[in-house]
């Protein structure tokens, strides 16, 4: 059991000065001056006033590695333990991207399974960005349905090159089928997209509302902040009901053609009239973030950080001016509350006992606490991956 004593709860909401009262992996308890028996083994941290708030939640990590646009020599790294830690992601949601050939999804599963084991809440999609789409079961539906970690599908692939070019009645059939495996699961059955830097943006989701029963809540477009063109097209998913995802990962080249930095494009769609409550923040960890030029030729290719997600809540807060509460939501709340993960993403009674803890002046990350255990503390890692 622990005791966290004198901190300076975001909740996200901010609930002012509290202690919080940890056990068995879950939250207890929260009030000012915790009374806790004299005679059970607990530990205290004196915080000292700096910020506690739940650990981030990351709907989009390529925790098995990426890539490959470039050549069998470009596929990315798998993701480490520390990787998450040191950028404040306690839970994880995983991923494949254009390769389902050498990149598996029984890979991808075993790799869930090894981050649950490390003590990190760790989650995945079933398909990649193709159409038809690959699962474990040979079903959509079978996927989410029968698999504890599998909460949707994706990344489908949208308005990309790399994608099959799909049409909205393919894509309304693929939302259908996870929208009926999670209604039958309890699952949020998400279909996670992938918005490339085609024309036609989100145009084929716009279709599907306009020609299907399926409602836009059912989609969950990523990458958003690709352009200026793509945010106004978000800002009208959002108005018909649709939530999006900003990717907290780039690359000078890439800012360079056009794209928007996450903070930045979070506080452009707040001005234009967006909720707070629609919008997140993840990783794209992992990932390869490849550049290309008009004719469609990779010129560049680096690597997404999970760290980059404490980086644009920190600039949203410390350069764009935003309310704290109102920047942790996009990395908490919300993407908990679109992926049906009701014990995550909040510091609550019976939520689960996932903290940071961040210095107040400048929110650097000074401590992390997944499931009630610490991987990190004062800045230093406390544990970490099997083989790191």
């Amino acid at each position: 059991m622990h005791v966290l004593r004198n901190a300076r709860v975001y909740a996200p909401d901010d609930l002012g000065c509290q202690d919080i009262l940890i056990g068995g992996g879950v939250i207890l308890a929260i009030a000012p001056d915790i009374q806790t028996p004299k005679n059970l083994p607990i530990t205290e941290t004196d915080c000292r006033q700096a910020i506690v708030c739940p650990g981030f939640v990351d709907t989009l990590t390529h925790i098995t590695g990426g890539g490959g646009e470039g050549g069998f020599a470009t596929r990315t790294p798998e993701m480490q333990v520390s990787d998450a830690v040191k950028g404040g992601v306690t839970t994880v949601t995983g991923a494949l991207g254009t390769d389902a050939v050498c990149r598996t999804h029984q890979e991808l599963v075993a790799k869930v399974k090894a981050l649950r084991d490390e003590g990190l809440s760790a989650y995945f999609y079933t398909g990649n960005y193709h159409y038809p789409v690959k699962t474990l079961t040979g079903s959509v539906q079978q996927d989410i349905m029968l698999i504890d970690e599998c909460i949707g599908i994706g990344e489908i692939a949208i308005a990309d090159h790399r994608g099959s070019q799909m049409s909205w009645r393919e894509l309304a059939r693929v939302a259908a089928d996870a929208r009926v495996g999670g209604l039958c699961s309890g699952k949020a059955g998400i279909v996670s997209v992938h918005v490339g830097d085609g024309d036609d943006r989100l145009s084929t989701l716009f279709d599907v509302a306009e020609h299907s029963n399926i409602p836009l809540s059912q989609f969950y477009p990523t990458h958003i902040n690709r352009s200026p063109a793509l945010l106004n097209d978000a800002v009208r998913f959002a108005a018909l009901g649709g939530s999006f995802d900003l990717t907290a990962s780039s690359t000078p080249e890439i800012l360079a053609s056009g794209e928007l930095k996450c903070a930045q494009a979070f506080k452009l769609a707040l001005e234009q009239g967006v909720s707070d409550e629609q919008i997140t923040f993840s990783t794209d960890g992992h990932a390869s973030l490849p550049h290309f030029n008009s004719d469609g030729v990779l010129e560049s290719l680096k690597v997404g950080s999970m760290t980059s997600l404490l980086d644009e809540v920190r600039d949203a807060v410390l350069i764009e001016q935003l309310p704290l509460s109102q920047v942790l939501k996009a990395v908490t709340a919300n993407p908990a509350r679109i992926l049906k993960l009701d014990s995550k993403g909040r510091i609550a009674e019976n939520a689960d006992a996932d903290l940071l803890v961040l210095n107040p002046d400048d929110l650097t990350l000074q401590s992390v606490m997944a499931g009630g255990q610490w991987f990190m503390q004062d800045g230093n890692l406390t544990k970490v991956g099997t083989f790191e």
